[in-house]
């Protein structure tokens, strides 16, 4: 099985419970993990994705309460694209009717796109045949109807030459199509974001990090030694340096700036999010860092309250 692809999306949230309501309630997404932004504790790290938290599945927000509203611009991920069995579109089209509901057609496929509370930009995709493709069953959305992880993501870049050099040659994409002022790669093989948008519109604002925005995009690693072979290549082809390695708990990361200045973040496969709590019961309890246990107590106190 392959192992290249979208790792995770990681986007920035306003209210805790308004953001925990939407993505399991209304889209119907587990809560994998529930945790702590290691780096800023005082604040949630939410995971969703599908029943095992796959990667190629997993939508991630730091939900800060008081964050200013993110501006769309050039040098961010734009919209993120979600896999539908192609039967579910009638139903997604009713469920999504108060929230800004609109067809788009791209590279011949009909995207519905719609912005969650905050504003971020999501979109669904109907594909033929995934039906029995694993799906969450605990949530509010029939099993039928479910989403299935993720088909793409567009970034919107003032150039795309350099991005795609290293997706082709890092992380394992190929260029497939060209529609307009958007390029698009694949990789092949892969059904589970296995594809990236890059669009080029030269002479826009630049983009403001903000509530309603992504603060990065993590591509998949299967493990340290492929993640340390990517980070090579980064620097001996392109002149990229990442940080060091961090330890995510679930996964292992190090993080660059691509060329149009999107984050990226290279995470690997493993140890994935049973490590610290059973399969059956993720996302049930806060669980945090062995390195913040200490503090538990502090920081449930100053986390917000969630029903």
């Amino acid at each position: 099985m392959t192992t290249h692809g979208i790792h995770h999306v990681t986007a920035i949230a306003g209210k805790a419970q308004q953001n925990l309501d939407f993505y399991t309630r209304v889209l119907g997404l587990r809560l994998v993990k529930k945790t702590v932004n290691f780096d800023d504790p005082g604040a949630y790290h939410f995971y969703y994705g599908d029943a095992a938290g796959s990667p190629g599945t997993i939508l991630t927000f730091f939900p800060w309460e008081h964050a200013a509203p993110g501006r769309a611009g050039v040098g961010e991920l734009q919209e993120t694209v979600f896999r539908i069995p192609q039967a579910a579109i009638g139903y997604w089209t009713a469920r999504l009717l108060g929230h800004d509901l609109e067809r788009e057609t791209r590279f011949g496929e009909t995207l519905l796109r719609f912005r969650d509370p905050d504003g971020l930009r999501l979109a669904l995709l109907g594909i033929p045949g995934i039906e029995a493709e694993p799906a969450w069953a605990g949530g509010e959305v029939p099993v039928e109807h479910a989403i299935r992880g993720f088909h793409s993501v567009s970034l919107m870049l003032e150039k795309t030459e350099a991005t795609g050099a290293i997706l082709t040659d890092v992380f394992g994409f190929q260029e497939v199509a060209r529609e307009g002022d958007t390029t698009r790669y694949a990789v092949p093989g892969t059904t589970l974001g296995g594809i990236v948008d890059l669009r080029a519109v030269g002479g826009f604002l630049p983009a403001r990090l903000g509530r309603g925005s992504v603060h990065h995009l993590a591509f998949r690693a299967a493990d340290d030694a492929e993640e340390m072979e990517m980070a090579r290549k980064l620097m001996a082809n392109h002149g990229l340096r990442t940080t060091e390695q961090k330890n995510r708990d679930y996964f292992r990361s190090v993080y660059f700036r691509e060329p149009g200045h999107v984050l990226f973040e290279i995470a690997t496969d493993i140890p994935g999010f049973a490590v610290d709590e059973p399969a059956e019961s993720l996302g049930a309890a806060l669980k945090l860092p062995a390195f913040l246990e200490g503090h538990r107590a502090q920081i449930e106190a100053a986390l917000p309250a969630l029903a």
